[in-house]
């Protein structure tokens, strides 16, 4: 058990300020009713202990993983004793769930690495950051659960920064551009994302890497990270990412996967203070001229 004392601010604001826990982990345990405020349960993250409170946290039993470790071929580009950085194929799902029980990334992670963070919970230990399973690339995974915290914070906070390639539809007029326009569900269809005016401050940047006739290799800097942020916000400039089922459209040039892949990854490692940059390039479906 851990114990704080009430300051005056934010309770999910309190419990992150030693480093430990990231802001929006403290909110899931405070809605758990893992948090006592003066010896009663408090489940909202917004209240706020007086000065001088006796705030206590109760941190639930990690149960061990039940997901099954499995030899399945990964790339990792870098790991040491807090965390690793590895390349999800195209078509791999990031963790278990229902209709994907195993063959997942967690699968692999389990087999390739010696340890995982607990705090993803025993169906995505070690998982800071996730890909949608037809995007391919880089993605950072933690060992132990104090990296884990540090490093969703850093990601909440911006800190983090990721480029990734995208094939859209059509020819792109100027060379660069930003959209900025909140991304919710879709008030129509709750299985997508949508533009909507409720919806999460969502900010892309784009740069032209090559054109062809009838489509655009876009470099991407991704400012927040929304649920299919990229291929929601290239949908709504009549460029969507070729390949894509959902936000696409049936008259879009032919693409053999969905051409979006994670390719840049910037970070500072929380135990050494050091910025690290990892780069993996796509398939060569893709276009990207080396």
């Amino acid at each position: 058990m851990t114990t704080y004392t009430g300051d005056g601010s934010r309770l999910d604001v309190l419990l992150s300020q030693d480093g430990n826990l990231s802001r929006s982990r403290a909110a899931e345990l405070i809605r758990q009713g893992a948090v006592t405020v003066n010896g009663k349960v408090e489940t909202k993250p917004a209240c706020k202990p007086e000065n001088g409170a006796a705030v206590q946290l109760e941190m639930p039993e990690l149960r061990p993983a039940s997901v099954e470790a499995q030899d399945i071929p990964l790339t990792v580009l870098y790991q040491d004793q807090h965390l690793a950085v590895v390349v999800k194929p195209q078509g791999m799902v990031v963790h278990p769930a229902a209709g994907n029980a195993d063959g997942t990334l967690v699968n692999a992670l389990l087999y390739h690495l010696d340890s995982l963070s607990g705090i993803g919970g025993e169906m995505r230990p070690g998982i800071v950051h996730r890909l949608d399973k037809d995007t391919s690339g880089l993605l950072l995974v933690a060992k132990d659960d104090q990296t884990h915290a540090a490093l969703s914070e850093a990601l909440s906070q911006r800190r983090m920064e990721k480029h990734y390639y995208a094939v859209v539809a059509g020819v792109m007029k100027e060379d660069s551009g930003v959209i900025d326009a909140p991304i919710g569900r879709s008030h129509t269809d709750r299985k997508k994302m949508a533009i909507v005016p409720d919806g999460r401050p969502s900010r892309t940047e784009w740069r032209v890497a090559r054109r062809w006739s009838d489509r655009t290799l876009l470099d991407i800097h991704l400012i927040t990270g929304r649920t299919h942020q990229i291929r929601v916000h290239m949908s709504s400039i009549h460029h969507p990412v070729l390949g894509d089922p959902i936000y696409g459209h049936k008259n879009m040039p032919h693409a053999p996967r969905l051409m979006l892949h994670a390719y840049s990854l910037a970070f500072t490692h929380p135990a050494t203070g050091e910025r690290m940059t990892f780069t993996a390039l796509p398939d060569k479906c893709f276009g990207v001229e080396e």
